[in-house]
């Protein structure tokens, strides 16, 4: 008995030992996306994850997990096994600002650990045709001269449509009323009709608009003139404002092994400086980025920041 028992501790242990240093990843891996097919977060999950499969022969797998705007999916990836066989891949807000404005069952800080942000998408100060103002500066005089008169829309109360335009908003010194949809596209179709007059919208949710005449870009919220569109003017040339953007990237169960992490990471930054991966996320819409661990972690800290700025005017609009 003693050798049957030797022998078969002698074996698990050998087993175990292999399994250790086995190889990450020698089995598939899902990438939790918390929104239906089809939106901006899952198009470039998808095409994240195409190209990690390449890169790690190993096949990555994009795995739908909606409702709650987000928050049902968001909080599966944080309680999920920290193997690095889960990951997580969506916008930061859903770390960074749904907390402010709906109760989650995750800690952005506890349950998370940052791996890289693959794109960033700015938003766009947007009005319809027949809006009395052709520049940012003449928006601002205009509103001033009227205030709580005009309207501005949303893609919903405490959505970062919503809370971008408090941020400008706020540094204008403007006073607007909201207006929330269910999504940017009755938005847009309610501005070109005329029942509101402002929407800040995603390069990518605008593009298809800006041969009809039906929208006029006023500016956008990055850093430097988008390259998507280049002849709007950022906010900031107009007054001082915080940079604004939406980041999509990849995070992990914050126990995942930090050589996991690692891994990925420098996979996406790699993927990021190669033309063929930034030209199909140019073609999206969206800029390429590419960032480290820690380089992640000090945009979300930095994103968390804005929003908090705007904590006490998303709270009164959500009343």
């Amino acid at each position: 008995m003693l050798r049957v028992f030797a022998r078969t501790f002698f074996v698990l242990c050998v087993l175990f030992a292999g399994a250790a240093n086995a190889a990450w990843p020698d089995r598939a891996v899902t990438l939790i996306v918390p929104y239906a097919a089809g939106g901006i977060s899952d198009v470039l999950a998808r095409m994240t994850a195409e190209r990690l499969q390449a890169t790690f022969k190993q096949t990555f797998i994009v795995q739908n997990e909606v409702g709650a705007g987000g928050i049902i999916g968001t909080a599966n990836a944080a309680h999920a096994q920290a193997d690095g066989y889960t990951l997580f891949f969506g916008p930061i807000a859903l770390l960074t600002l749904s907390p402010l404005t709906t109760k989650v069952s995750y800690d952005a800080d506890k349950d998370f650990a940052p791996v890289s942000i693959v794109a960033s998408t700015p938003f766009v100060i947007t009005v319809n045709e027949s809006f009395p103002a052709g520049t940012l500066a003449e928006f601002i005089a205009e509103v001033k001269r009227k205030p709580g008169f005009y309207t501005y829309a949303s893609a919903g109360a405490g959505s970062t449509t919503h809370v971008a335009s408090l941020l400008f908003l706020k540094s204008a010194g403007l006073q607007m009323i909201h207006v929330p949809y269910r999504g940017v596209g009755p938005a847009f179709t309610d501005m070109f009709a005329g029942n509101v007059q402002m929407l800040s919208a995603s390069p990518v949710e605008l593009m298809p608009h800006m041969g009809t005449k039906k929208v006029k870009p006023l500016g956008i919220s990055s850093k430097e003139r988008s390259r998507h569109l280049p002849d709007v003017p950022t906010i900031s040339e107009t007054l001082p404002t915080p940079y604004v953007a939406t980041y999509n990237g990849i995070l992990a169960p914050r126990q995942t092994p930090q050589e996991v992490v690692d891994l990925v990471s420098s996979a996406v930054v790699a993927a990021v400086k190669t033309p063929e991966f930034s030209d199909k996320l140019l073609k999206v819409g969206v800029e390429p980025f590419g960032s480290t661990p820690a380089q992640m972690a000090k945009t979300i800290a930095t994103d968390k920041e804005s929003w908090l700025a705007v904590k006490d005017d998303i709270n009164a609009a959500m009343k």
